[in-house]
């Protein structure tokens, strides 16, 4: 139960959310997981897939018919996210040609702490990890990794920055 990245990777995540704020940056995670394929195994991501913020007043309205209101009401780019579909079948692809698959979806939480709001619980797909960084004031503090559990409640995923990047990684 461990995501592994390398310190360019996380300065990438880190970066995207400090241009980004106040609003919430979003992307994706790309790698391979360990060779059982186990979910809750450790994973290694190969690649940060960066992807706008696609969250919309429309967006909105087509989850409100999935979602309660309350728990999406008057959401705006400062504090929901959304990845467009077409972009999540774009990374798919490009991990398919690679032997690698979407390991999970980073966003930023601006102002707040790195920890899921409702809404990101409500959104969240069991099989990815979830990595939040808090941008305090603009500047990127805390980041972590989260993962749902059987009851579709977020546990902390442990992050492992390794110290040396590896070959063929971005």
């Amino acid at each position: 139960m461990t995501l592994h990245l390398t310190p360019t990777q996380l300065h990438q995540i880190q970066t995207q959310a400090e241009r980004t704020y106040p609003e919430e940056c979003c992307g994706l995670l790309l790698g391979q997981r360990d060779r059982s394929g186990n979910k809750l195994g450790n994973k290694q991501v190969c690649e940060i897939y960066e992807t706008p913020n696609a969250w919309t007043k429309e967006a909105t309205a087509e989850l409100a018919l999935q979602i309660p209101a309350a728990q999406i009401a008057q959401g705006a780019k400062a504090d929901r996210y959304w990845i467009d579909p077409r972009d999540l079948l774009k990374a798919q692809r490009y991990c398919r040609d690679r032997g690698w698959t979407v390991l999970g979806i980073y966003h930023s939480h601006p102002d707040h702490h790195a920890v899921p709001s409702e809404c990101d619980r409500v959104l969240a797909w069991a099989e990815y990890v979830y990595v939040i960084v808090s941008v305090q004031q603009g500047k990127a503090q805390d980041v972590r990794g989260w993962q749902l559990d059987s009851a579709h409640q977020f546990q902390p995923e442990e992050l492992l920055i390794t110290e040396m990047d590896l070959p063929g990684h971005k």
